[in-house]
């Protein structure tokens, strides 16, 4: 049985996430449309995303409040469904630019 590796708060994974696609703070920042030292305040755990900032639109909530209520083989489906997509998306858009 492997072991699962030891789950980030948001804080840690935001920054891993980032440096892992190796991007400075004020590079992430502005992709994701936020001032650099708002980022600042998310890495170091003074501040989180309001669910506006980074919840589904009104369209997807009630959606995502279904899914939720799937067992855990569903949930992975979706997703895994989900990443596709968003990776099919990113592909695109890198490919783009």
């Amino acid at each position: 049985m492997k072991a699962k590796p030891p789950k980030l708060d948001f804080p840690q994974h935001l920054a891993a996430l980032r440096k892992q696609r190796t991007l400075t703070q004020q590079a992430l920042a502005e992709r994701i449309g936020v001032h650099v030292v708002q980022l600042r305040r998310y890495e170091s755990g003074s501040s989180q995303p309001t669910l506006e900032e980074r919840g589904p639109d009104d369209e997807l909530k009630l959606q995502f409040e279904a899914v939720s209520r799937l067992d855990p083989e569903e949930k992975k489906v979706i997703r895994s469904l989900l990443d596709s997509m968003i990776l099919r998306h990113e592909a695109k858009r890198w490919s783009a630019g």
